[in-house]
């Protein structure tokens, strides 16, 4: 079995990438929601249940869940030189400004031995108090951490995507999340089961794309929303490395236009994959919609502007007589606005017809069923507060063909 190998959304799901959501919860302050993109601040204790037992509904399913911060630790272990150099970077790009603080910031995480510690301790941020620090105007000027912590870690989907045999690490649309992706950028250079694998963009780059917009309809069709967190630059570049790949079965790209806010974010929390002609969308993006087709002709990449409805262009896109569009909140228009909040459309398939979804959305859930789809319900009340479902929270590694 390869490594790496997603073509769809929907077949059986073998194996997928999680982060168990740690102590970077616990360095959220109200004042500093807004910066690191929460709503409000999670109970940690109750964030490891509902995420534990979301893990518990893939073991289920024959599902292996490999986690993030297992995967950076076997990364690092037994490699002085490659630790010492990931702290460098990440030290580096924590941007402290003190040199006293830079100082007992490295002194403490070098005293850490065992790696997963010391990654967890990564995640997790580091405080001015751990680091025996004082700051007088605390009151005022509300600093109270040396590093900043990554709460947003437990949506996998966002720092990389799996594309065929190979990856998008990516480029993150907010300072607070750029960091994140340092971790998918040392897993896919340096782990031993990974690296090597194919990496067709990168972190650091000149625009920005992020993994919730990125979906694989199958082995020769990627689309990719076009978003608040995606610049189109960014999938032109994108598609220009994967259709000039010799290896990538792709043969289109389809850029989809989504309104720019935060309630949509990302393509897949208003329009996802549930079986092989059905599609669970938001009303919303209905009024907005619009798609440029990228393919390659000789030397060059082609660009097409899609005058279609989105119906139509599924039908055209996969081929099939009639597709299944159901909206979220079953068509009822505040049903769809209290359940796209809560990422009422942000379900994840683990077979064809059968998805995971949060258990709060019960009007999209209920209409889910009513159209033969098997709904495994999560509970999620402290999960959603970061504002990223059962997709964003995962990343899949492995689905069958």
């Amino acid at each position: 079995m390869k490594n790496i190998n997603v073509n769809n959304e929907i077949n059986k799901l073998k194996k997928v990438l999680v982060h168990r959501p740690g102590d970077e919860l616990l360095n959220l302050t109200p004042n500093a929601l807004d910066e690191l993109l929460f709503d409000d601040i999670p109970d940690l204790d109750k964030a490891k249940e509902e995420h534990d037992e979301f893990a518990n509904i893939f073991r289920n399913e024959g599902v292996e869940v490999v986690y993030l911060e297992d995967l950076m630790a076997e990364t690092l272990k037994d490699n002085k030189e490659l630790r010492e150099k990931f702290l460098d970077q990440y030290l580096k790009e924590a941007d402290i400004e003190d040199d006293l603080v830079l100082s007992e910031a490295r002194k403490l995480l070098e005293s850490i031995k065992d790696e997963k510690e010391f990654v967890l301790k990564t995640m997790a941020g580091l405080t001015l108090n751990e680091l025996g620090i004082k700051n007088d105007h605390v009151l005022f000027d509300y600093k109270y951490t040396a590093i900043n912590p990554m709460p947003n870690l437990y949506f996998t989907r966002d720092p990389f995507s799996t594309i065929g045999n190979g990856v998008s690490i990516n480029t993150m649309y907010s300072v607070t999340r750029s960091r994140e992706t340092i971790y998918a950028d040392y897993i896919f250079n340096h782990h031993k089961d990974y690296k090597g694998t194919k990496n067709y963009y990168g972190r650091g780059k000149k625009y920005h794309i992020e993994g919730g917009d990125i979906l694989n309809i199958n082995e020769n069709l990627l689309m990719i929303g076009i978003s608040q967190r995606t610049q189109l630059a960014a999938i032109k570049d994108l598609a220009h490395n994967i259709l000039f790949d010799d290896e990538s079965k792709i043969e289109e790209i389809i850029a989809i236009n989504i309104p720019n806010e935060r309630a949509y974010m990302h393509l897949d929390t208003v329009f996802t994959q549930i079986d092989y002609d059905t599609f669970t969308y938001h009303p919303g993006i209905i009024s907005t919609f619009h798609a440029i087709k990228f393919s390659k002709k000789d030397d060059r990449i082609m660009e097409e502007i899609i005058e279609k409805s989105l119906d139509d262009l599924l039908k055209d896109s996969l081929k099939l007589d009639e597709i299944k569009l159901l909206p979220c909140g079953g068509g009822d228009p505040i049903a769809a606005l209290r359940e796209q909040w809560t990422d009422g459309s942000n379900t994840l398939a683990i077979a064809p017809g059968k998805v995971i979804v949060y258990k709060r959305n019960t009007v999209t859930n209920q209409m889910l069923e009513l159209n033969g789809i098997e709904v495994i319900k999560l509970d999620s009340s402290t999960l959603t507060v970061g504002r990223g479902g059962p997709r964003c929270m995962s990343m899949p590694l492995v689905r069958e063909d």
